[in-house]
C-alpha cells in the first residue's frame, strides 16, 4: 500500500469519525433538554418569568430562557425544582446570586459593587463630550483669521495678480 493511499483511508476515517462524534453530540444534547412539567400555570408563568431574568453565564448575552448551553439548561432545572419546592421568587433568586454572583442577573441591584456597571456608561458619555468641546475650542484658538496689514497685502497681490 502506498503513502498516498495510506493518507487517503486516514482522512476517510477521520472524516467518519468526526462526523459520527457530531451526530451523537446533537443526541445527547436533545436528550438532556427534558421538558418541564407544570401542574399550576401559576408557577410555569413564575417560571418563565425567572428564567428570563436570569443572565446565561456561558453565553452572557442571553438569558437562561434562550440559551442551550448545559448551564442554562441546569439552571432551568434548578429553578424549576426551587418553584415545584415552594420557594419565592426572591429565595430563588438570592439563592442563585449568592451562588453565582450578580452578574446572573440582567438588572443586578444598584450598590457598592455595582456603582460602575450602573453609573459607567453616564461618566464615559460627559467625559467624552467634555474631550470633544476642548478640541474644538483648541481648533477654533488655532484658526483664528489672520489679518495682514496694507503693506503685506500689495505685496500679496502683486505676487498672485488682482483680485477678481
Amino acid at each position: 500500500m502506498s503513502a498516498n493511499e495510506l493518507l487517503k483511508y486516514f482522512f476517510i476515517s477521520f472524516a467518519l469519525l468526526l462526523s459520527l462524534g457530531l451526530l451523537t453530540q446533537k443526541n445527547a444534547t436533545a436528550a438532556a433538554v427534558d421538558p418541564l412539567v407544570f401542574t399550576d400555570a401559576k408557577k410555569e408563568a413564575r417560571f418563565k418569568n425567572l428564567i428570563g431574568q436570569l443572565r446565561c453565564l456561558v453565553c452572557q448575552n442571553q438569558s437562561i430562557a434562550d440559551s442551550n448551553a448545559e448551564l442554562a439548561q441546569d439552571l432551568r432545572k434548578e429553578v424549576y425544582d426551587m418553584i415545584i419546592a415552594g420557594k419565592s421568587d426572591q429565595e430563588v433568586i438570592d439563592y442563585l446570586v449568592a451562588r453565582y454572583g450578580n452578574f446572573i442577573l440582567y438588572r443586578p441591584p444598584l450598590n457598592a459593587q455595582t456603582f460602575l456597571l450602573w453609573f459607567l456608561p453616564g461618566i464615559l458619555v460627559i467625559l467624552a463630550l467634555f474631550f470633544v468641546i476642548g478640541i474644538i475650542k483648541k481648533r477654533g484658538r488655532q484658526a483664528q483669521k489672520v489679518t495682514l496689514d496694507n503693506k503685506a497685502e500689495d505685496r500679496l497681490n502683486k505676487l498672485i495678480g488682482p483680485k477678481f
